[in-house]
């Protein structure tokens, strides 16, 4: 199932961001919905809760995503501009669902910096060991160098 997900071209991070908000989205509904119709009361925090959630399984896919990408400096920037939009979208969307700012909503706005901060790493690390894969790739192995 792995080998499967890798092999998939999926190297468009504004279509991955786009993904990830909707779900975003579906899930804060899907709270608001059970907490207005009384069937179960979520966390008053809980779209705060998704958001920061879906950004790291954003974090987390879109550096392993970049793996299969051909221009690596292109998808780096990309990704970044695609994770700053789904973070200002669901940052947006859980504000409006709870009605909390960010500054309000307790320990949110550092699980964000937090959640941000590794994705840079992440995506930084990644493409570092690509580099070096590909650099190792193209040198001869043929024999060891004599001193």
């Amino acid at each position: 199932m792995i080998s499967a997900f890798f092999e998939k071209n999926i190297t468009r991070p504004a279509l991955q961001a786009s993904v990830v908000f909707a779900a975003g989205l579906v899930f804060m509904t899907i709270g608001w919905l059970l907490t207005i119709s009384r069937i179960f009361t979520v966390d008053r925090l809980f779209a705060w809760s998704v958001a920061a959630s879906l950004a790291l399984l954003f974090a987390i896919f879109n550096s392993l995503i970049s793996i299969r990408a051909t221009h690596a400096g292109k998808y780096f920037g990309e990704s970044i501009y695609s994770y700053m939009a789904l973070a200002a979208g669901s940052g947006t969307a859980a504000w409006l669902f709870t009605g909390v700012a960010i500054r309000d909503a307790n320990t949110y706005r550092w699980i964000f910096i937090v959640v941000t901060f590794g994705f840079l790493v992440f995506l930084s690390m990644v493409n570092f060991m690509k580099k070096i894969v590909n650099f190792a790739e193209r040198e001869e192995w043929n024999q060891p160098r004599k001193r």
